[in-house]
C-alpha cells in the first residue's frame, strides 16, 4: 500500500487500539507486540482464568474487525490468529526472541502458521 512502516497506518492503528481492548476487558497481560508509536503487526496476549469461549468471540470480533478495514482502505488486509489452552509458565513482558521459548507461545505460533497455511484470515485454536 506504499504506507510508511515507522508510523501507524489505519489497520496497524487499528489492531493497536484492538488488543488493548481485549487485553484491558478481559484480563490479559500483553507479552509482546503492542506498538504505539509504528501501529501493531502482531501481539502475544495471555489470559489466565478466562472463559475461552469469551476469549475467542473477541478474538473474531478483532478479526472481523480488520478484515473491514482491510476491505473499505483497499488494502485487503487480514488477520491470522494462532491461540493456545493450556498452562502459562510466565506473564512477563519480554521480547518476542524470548517470548518464542516459552512452551505457549511455541505452540501459539503453531496455531497461527496453520492458520496462514489456510488461507489466512482465520483463528486456529490448539
Amino acid at each position: 500500500m506504499g504506507w510508511n512502516e515507522y508510523k501507524p497506518n489505519v489497520v496497524t492503528e487499528s489492531l493497536t487500539r484492538l488488543v488493548e481492548e481485549v487485553a484491558s476487558k478481559l484480563g490479559g497481560v500483553i507479552i509482546h507486540g503492542l506498538d504505539e508509536e509504528r501501529g501493531t503487526e502482531e501481539a502475544v496476549i495471555k489470559f489466565v482464568g478466562v472463559d475461552v469461549d469469551e476469549v475467542l468471540k473477541e478474538l473474531e470480533r478483532i478479526r472481523l474487525e480488520i478484515e473491514r478495514i482491510g476491505e473499505e482502505s483497499g488494502s485487503g488486509a487480514t488477520i491470522s490468529i494462532g491461540v493456545y489452552v493450556g498452562p502459562i509458565t510466565s506473564l512477563k513482558t519480554q521480547p518476542m526472541s524470548e517470548a518464542k521459548k516459552t512452551p505457549e507461545v511455541v505452540m501459539a505460533l503453531r496455531a497461527l502458521k496453520k492458520a496462514k497455511k489456510r488461507g489466512g484470515n482465520k483463528i486456529v485454536v490448539l
